[in-house]
C-alpha cells in the first residue's frame, strides 16, 4: 500500500506534518495583544503549534494570573481537537454521557470560548488561546490573531 504522504517511498512509517512557525505565532500573539489592548482588556494569550507545544506566549501586565494556564490549555485544546473551545458545550450532546462527563475531567481540556484552531490551507497547523476577559472577548482576541495571519475558523 502506497502511504499517501510520501507517495514515492511506501517504506517509510512516518507522515509530514506542517506546524505554524515561530514568526506567524509571535505575529499572531502580538496582533492579539493589540486588540486586547483597543477594547481594554488584560489577557494572556498562547499559541502552540500543531503538536501542542507552545510556540509563543504573552501576559498583558495584570492579565490574571491564573489565566497564563487557562490561555495555554485553550490553545492546546484547540490544536488537539481543531475545535474552537467555546463550540464543546453543544458538541458534547451528541456524545454519550460518560463521553460528556468524562473529557471535561480531562487535564488541560478547556470547554470555554477563548481557544480556537490555527488551519492552513484545510491542515491544523497549531491553535491560539486567550484568556483574561469574557469568553467572547477572549474568542474575539483570539480571533484578531487569526486575522493577522490571514486566517478565520
Amino acid at each position: 500500500m502506497q502511504n499517501p504522504n510520501h507517495p514515492a517511498d511506501t517504506n517509510l512509517c512516518s507522515v509530514t506534518q506542517r506546524t505554524i512557525d515561530a514568526p506567524a505565532a509571535l505575529r499572531a500573539v502580538q496582533a492579539a495583544i493589540r486588540h486586547a489592548t483597543q477594547i481594554g482588556v488584560r489577557v494572556n494569550v498562547s499559541v502552540v503549534d500543531a503538536a501542542g507545544v507552545p510556540a509563543a506566549f504573552a501576559r498583558m501586565a495584570g492579565a490574571p494570573l491564573h489565566s497564563i494556564d487557562i490561555a495555554i490549555d485553550k490553545a492546546y485544546t484547540a490544536a488537539s481537537f481543531g475545535l474552537p473551545t467555546g463550540e464543546w458545550q453543544a458538541a458534547l450532546q451528541s456524545h454519550s454521557e460518560a463521553v460528556r462527563a468524562g473529557l471535561v475531567l480531562r487535564p488541560r481540556f478547556v470547554a470555554f470560548g477563548g481557544g480556537l484552531p490555527i488551519v492552513e490551507s484545510g491542515e491544523r497547523i497549531g491553535g491560539i488561546g486567550v484568556s483574561g476577559g469574557s469568553e467572547a472577548q477572549d474568542t474575539d482576541i483570539a480571533h484578531a490573531g487569526l486575522r493577522e495571519l490571514g486566517l478565520s475558523v
